[in-house]
């Protein structure tokens, strides 16, 4: 995923643009989504913008209420709630996520980009958080540019993910000095998938577990 979102955000800014916006696929997009993350980066270019997003339940029968969106709003808890208009800079790296942010060209420049070691699930969106605050670029939460993430089941721990967290894991520590995903990395040591030998985690089962298929 690393690779493939600097190999797409490259190719916009080659093409001429001067703001990449970035969205999860699964992602809807409010009616001035677009117009918000313009107005914010041309006006502050050297903070990456995020936006706020609602996970959202079930779609009705016949679907989302595209140009109701608004209805479901309720912006995921685990980051900040902002009111429409208002801004926060200086965001914690560890909260950044590529699910749906804005930067300019100079800000992309910067930064290098994801770090391409990452191959799999988990570890390279904070992991470019880090890499923000070492290149010195701010990031900063907005309450607008509003997503909407379209509900789908999820597993909580991720265990099908379990090789790739480890691995990535252990790429971030290198990188950084301290462990990414730790609520999952506990998770995992409680079900008693992996434990912590010799300061690094390892599996201990070849199992999968039980997947716990839930809504985040």
């Amino acid at each position: 995923m690393a690779a493939a979102r600097n190999r797409g955000i490259d190719s916009v800014f080659a093409a001429g643009c001067d703001v990449v916006i970035a969205l999860d696929v699964d992602c809807l997009v409010s009616p001035d989504l677009v117009a918000d993350y313009h107005r914010l980066v041309s006006n502050a270019p050297e903070t990456v913008w995020q936006g706020p997003v609602t996970y959202l339940p079930p779609p009705p029968a016949g679907g989302y209420p595209l140009a109701a969106l608004d209805a479901f709003d309720d912006p995921h808890p685990a980051r900040p709630r902002l009111n429409r208009s208002e801004t926060r800079r200086g965001a914690s790296p560890e909260l950044f996520w590529s699910l749906s942010f804005a930067l300019s060209r100079e800000s992309w420049r910067r930064s290098g980009g994801f770090c391409e070691e990452y191959v799999g699930y988990g570890g390279e969106d904070t992991d470019f958080g880090q890499i923000l605050r070492a290149e010195g670029i701010d990031l900063g939460w907005t309450g607008d540019a509003r997503a909407y993430h379209q509900h789908h089941p999820v597993s909580r721990p991720p265990v099908e993910h379990l090789d790739d967290i480890l691995r990535n894991a252990d790429i971030y520590r290198r990188r950084w000095g301290s462990w990414p995903m730790q609520g999952w990395l506990d998770e995992f040591e409680r079900r008693g998938l992996i434990v912590r030998e010799n300061g690094a985690w390892t599996r201990t089962s070849s199992q999968a577990g039980v997947l716990g298929r839930q809504r985040r």
